[in-house]
């Protein structure tokens, strides 16, 4: 039976999954699960009680096939959990849920300004600051009982371990409550009261403590099974790139699933525009890195429609040569076009292959423009979900011939960063491949038209 091996709790903002990951990196076993969301109650809200059912049991199932050292929580960003000793006082508010208008203009004064934060304003519930005062607000009794604030991992992390942690990712990822540059909590938290309820910092590789006693009886797992602190998601995509530190020259990284996030690890903070939806998020070892992003898996599915598969290269040259294109956006959850509302011009596409060719072109011109707009000239790494589309790298590195682009060999770089949480100090071995350009006839002046479209 494999040894020290670690189980890898991946929450995405659309699928949960649970990984079992062996000694060495390789995946050992793998459960998916839809996310969904409850419309019942007080308001949307993600349904916890499930996940946990549903993970107790796959992790039951895992325990028969390695001995696992490790479980490492991986979470999408903008979520927190309000808890007193006993669980949830509140339900963990879903971050696409509209918050009432009235509320915004309130908070706006609130809210400490963009060039302490880099945390752009953004719709819905994706300020986590913003969840938080309206849940004050909106139900004060609920939240004087809380005990803890907790960013999402650490929330699977206490109910695992017993141990309340925070952690910088999750803080640093536009939440408002997080000065990226200089490493602590901005003026709101001050402000509103909540410092007492945001646990000491610890770092996303720390073990917490072991596995609940009551929790190892009932999965089966190791008495000695450790839990750890947990990540951000796009941020343990970002993990295995770091070994540069900060230096300029480091690699930026296109963390690609439901939202798509380019990642500028070295470059300067003070070309971020919050207009344009950029930002800095905080990297597990607590440095400021410059990002930008869009709603890219999301904006794929409206696109390439549920019948789409992968197309062929006829299919790309003939959206390109008909001018058939995607103008942004086709989510309402933020991007550098928030607010815009997504057409599709020129002749429509023809059938699921079209769709799939029309819906990758987009992306890959929407990740060229978020790259260009954080000036980035190194390398580029593709990590997650684009990886297993087969047009998408070639395409970016077709646009931006000066740069090498690559992608790593695994549709989901959370699970290696995970990985690398448990074996802090190990490097993964080196997994992927460089992208040869997809030569296609009119791409650049199909880019220049879209371009001038915008």
């Amino acid at each position: 039976m494999p040894q020290d091996a670690t189980i890898v709790l991946d929450i995405g903002k659309t699928n949960v999954k649970l990984v079992l990951v062996d000694a060495v990196g390789a995946v050992l076993a793998e459960r998916r699960s839809p996310n969904e969301i409850l419309d019942d109650g007080l308001y949307p809200h993600h349904d916890t009680e499930r996940i946990w059912d549903w993970m107790l049991t796959a992790m039951k199932e895992f325990a028969g096939m390695a001995q696992v050292g490790a479980i490492v929580p991986v979470t999408h960003g903008a979520t927190a959990a309000l808890v007193d000793d006993d669980g949830l006082v509140l339900p963990v508010l879903d971050y696409e849920y509209e918050l009432p208008a009235s509320q915004q203009a309130h908070y706006a004064v609130q809210r400490p300004p963009y060039s302490a934060t880099y945390s752009p304003q953004l719709p819905a519930g994706l300020n986590l600051g913003r969840q938080l005062a309206w849940q004050a607000q909106a139900f004060p009794k609920q939240f004087r009982r809380a005990r803890h604030i907790l960013m999402y991992p650490q929330y699977w992390a206490w109910r695992l371990s017993g141990i309340a942690a925070g952690e910088v990712t999750s803080l640093g990822c536009h939440t408002d409550l997080w000065q990226p540059s200089r490493q602590q909590y901005s003026s709101l938290v001050e402000r509103m009261g909540w410092s007492r309820l945001f646990p000491a910092l610890r770092p996303a590789w720390a073990p917490l403590n072991v596995l609940n006693p009551e929790l190892a009886q009932l999965t089966g797992l190791p008495a000695d099974c450790r839990v750890l602190c947990g990540i951000h998601d796009s941020n343990a995509s970002l993990l295995r790139h770091l070994g540069a530190g900060a230096d300029a020259a480091s690699p930026a990284v296109l963390s690609t699933g439901t939202w798509v996030i380019a990642a500028a690890p070295g470059m300067p903070l003070d070309g971020l525009r919050e207009q344009a939806d950029m930002l800095a998020n905080s990297n597990a070892l607590g440095q400021a890195v410059a990002c930008m992003r869009f709603m890219g898996g999301r904006e794929f599915a409206e696109l390439a429609g549920a019948d789409a598969q992968p197309c062929g290269i006829e299919d790309l040259q003939t959206l390109i040569e008909q001018k058939t294109m995607a103008l942004p956006c086709f989510s309402n959850a933020g991007g550098p076009f928030a607010g815009r509302a997504g057409a599709v011009v020129g002749p429509a596409p023809g059938g699921g292959l079209q769709r799939y060719a029309l819906a990758t072109l987009y992306c890959v011109l929407m990740s060229d423009y978020c790259l260009s707009a954080l000036g980035v000239s190194s390398a580029v790494v593709v990590e997650g979900s684009f990886t297993g589309n087969p047009w998408f790298a070639p395409l970016l590195a077709a646009l931006r011939p000066q740069q090498q682009i690559g992608s790593t060999d695994d549709a989901s770089g959370t699970t290696c960063g995970a990985w690398m949480l448990h074996h802090w100090g190990r490097a993964p071995a080196a997994r992927g491949k460089t992208a040869e350009p997809l030569q296609l006839a009119g791409l650049a002046e199909y880019r220049q038209r879209w371009l001038d479209a915008l």
